[in-house]
């Protein structure tokens, strides 16, 4: 201001304006001042309430996090007389009380369907893979080799498409499209050598793909579950025996909290099992039962039927 005060007519404003062109300067410099003052006061209210939805929102989850827990540990502590006047300790969820069945049953219900699948000359469609006598070896990098198209590979998070090209073949010649449920790959000009739907979900951001040699397509297709194996890249392709994947070594310390707490308690029930010990939830209900047995010294369970 002291620089258009001495050097400039902005406070005397244009010949002949006389006194008001000292008002149109302070209200000039009034204007643009308020102007900007409004603008900050504008940004700061929706800085406030944004911060607002995101407390909202945090605490939100936080509550609906703490009434699924409550419900889960209400559920875990019911306990019925069955028909017989035994006690029944089991989940509410159908699921839960399929898994809470012995495992040697499953195997007896399995052994009934192989006769079918040998007398058709087709293989099980039903997962029972693991009951045959099945000396294959285990799939090549946890993938397979899709004749006139392509070798592919996998681990948990990604798979890695490898695609025979002509030699001296460079990208602007392809003609690659990779959305999160198909897959179409050919050269320019010529007919798509693959155009089908993948059969499972990518994530298209994390996923690309690169010429290697001239001669060689290679893509790698983000998986959007990281933690399950892949029979086949497209629907129509050939599927691998998913039962003989070999994972490949991890540190536990490289995953996440929730995926380490799978892995671990996966661990942890084979090493229960393989030592015939009660998994984790053998053992949650068999407390649930001590529990219930120590708050009620008057009942008598020796002759109850205990179901777990």
């Amino acid at each position: 201001f002291s620089f258009l005060r001495r050097k400039s007519d902005f406070f005397a404003g244009p010949p002949g304006s006389g006194d008001k062109g000292t008002e149109n300067a302070i209200a000039t410099v009034h204007g643009v001042l308020q102007k900007h003052a409004d603008i900050y006061l504008k940004d700061k209210k929706k800085s406030q309430e944004e911060e607002r939805r995101k407390e909202d929102a945090k605490r939100k989850k936080k509550e609906e996090a703490e009434k699924k827990k409550r419900k889960k540990e209400s559920e875990e502590g019911v306990i019925e007389l069955d028909v017989d006047g035994g006690f029944d300790i089991s989940q509410s969820s159908e699921v839960d009380d399929e898994d809470s069945k012995p495992p040697a049953k499953e195997e007896e219900k399995k052994p009934a369907a192989l006769p079918q699948s040998e007398e058709d000359g087709r293989p099980n469609d039903e997962g029972d893979d693991d009951n045959k006598e099945d000396d294959t070896p285990p799939p090549v990098g946890n993938g397979g080799t899709v004749d006139g198209k392509y070798v592919w590979t996998q681990t948990l998070e990604e798979l890695t498409v490898s695609v025979p090209l002509p030699d001296n073949t460079r990208g602007r010649d392809l003609n690659v499209t990779m959305n999160k449920n198909h897959l179409k790959i050919g050269l320019k000009g010529q007919e798509f050598m693959v155009n089908d739907d993948l059969a499972k979900t990518i994530i298209v951001d994390d996923s690309f793909w690169t010429v290697e040699d001239g001669n060689r397509l290679v893509l790698t297709l983000q998986k959007l579950n990281r933690m399950e194996w892949w029979e086949s890249v497209c629907t129509q392709d050939p599927k691998i025996n998913i039962q003989k994947v070999q994972p490949e070594n991890s540190q536990l310390s490289d995953l996440d909290g929730e995926t380490r707490q799978t892995v671990e308690k996966m661990m942890y029930d084979q090493r229960q099992k393989a030592m015939g010990k009660p998994t984790s939830e053998e053992e949650k209900k068999n407390e649930i039962m001590e529990k219930f047995k120590r708050s009620h010294p008057e009942m008598d369970f020796s002759q109850a039927k205990i179901s777990l």
